[in-house]
């Protein structure tokens, strides 16, 4: 890759996009490319093809996607899994029939089955069944990751899926009806201290064990994705640690200072038990987070405290 080649970021104002706009800004490339919603609408199959013959990008970083939490992924089925498959087949399909050199689909750690061998491998992909509260959203990534999959098998294309563990970070969603744990705990236990540091109550029973990655490690990860040539279709991105959500939810709770009470709703639902990924494929070539846990929460904190509190 040369500094001045054109990338689109897909995607390019949410969490995701926005910290792989930072890593490239920040390593020197001068020609990046982003569209709103608003002036492009990646669920039209014309537009996006019209667009991407257009701007003719050396590379695409599709880091679109409509997301959210376990309530979001129940509430709207037809939405996560129709929107998904919409942007992810017509940016793919563009990218495919306008030569575009490289393609890297962003997914996520939900596209392998619910009780699939701790840690998280590439290969276990589609050996068994998925968690039911979020099966409509892995579903649709689940065909990016075949379209790429294929893409490489037939026509010897440079396009990779890279699928992250649990993201968190800036301009992450911090709506309690849509977000994921980790923002949510956030302002739940921000918005309680504020209120004379009333109780906090969380879903489940805070057994569940989970792994969490940085974003800007994420938009790293993409970077060395962007300038490598990777020999296999898919790589898992994480830190290869987890923790309890109950021990999440108490660390967060330190660094929010809220002194309240915690109350477990153990009538809603735990998700999957547990979900650690092996990102050792991705490790060995060279690429490693750096961003610690605690360290990375105070980031965020810091973020919401100064942009949405």
């Amino acid at each position: 890759m040369n500094k001045s080649d054109k990338i689109y970021i897909a995607g390019h104002r949410g969490m995701v996009g926005s910290a792989c706009w930072r890593a490239l800004e920040n390593e020197g490339y001068t020609n990046l490319v982003g569209k709103t919603s608003n002036e492009l609408d990646l669920r039209d199959q014309k537009a996006v093809e019209e667009f991407i013959k257009t701007e003719k990008p050396i590379a695409i970083i599709d880091a679109a996607a409509k997301v959210g939490g376990i309530l979001a992924n129940d509430t709207y089925p037809y939405e996560f899994l129709m929107d998904n498959m919409l942007i992810q087949n017509n940016l793919i399909r563009s990218a495919h029939e306008n030569d575009v050199p490289k393609f890297i689909f962003l997914g996520s750690s939900c596209i392998y089955p619910k009780f699939a061998p701790q840690p998280l491998k590439e290969e276990y992909l589609l050996t068994d069944s998925l968690e039911p509260t979020n099966e409509w959203y892995a579903i649709a990534k689940i065909s990016g990751v075949k379209l790429i999959e294929a893409l490489r098998k037939e026509y010897g294309k440079d396009y990779v899926s890279l699928m992250p563990t649990n993201l968190y970070g800036p301009n992450d969603n911090f709506d309690l009806k849509s977000s994921h744990v980790l923002p949510a705990m956030i302002r739940k236990f921000h918005e309680a201290k504020l209120d004379d540091n009333g109780s906090v109550v969380l879903w489940g029973n805070g057994s569940p064990m989970r792994e969490f990655l940085h974003v800007d490690d994420l938009g790293q990860a993409v970077l060395f994705a962007l300038e490598t040539a990777l020999k296999e279709h898919l790589y898992n991105v994480g830190t290869g640690t987890d923790i309890t959500i109950k021990e999440l939810a108490e660390h967060i709770q330190s660094i929010v200072e809220h002194t309240g009470e915690i109350k477990w709703d153990t009538n809603k639902p735990n998700g999957t038990p547990r979900k650690l990924m092996d990102s050792s494929k991705l490790m060995s070539l060279g690429w490693s987070p750096k961003i610690q846990l605690s360290d990375g929460i105070k980031n965020v904190y810091g973020w919401y405290k100064k942009y949405l509190q």
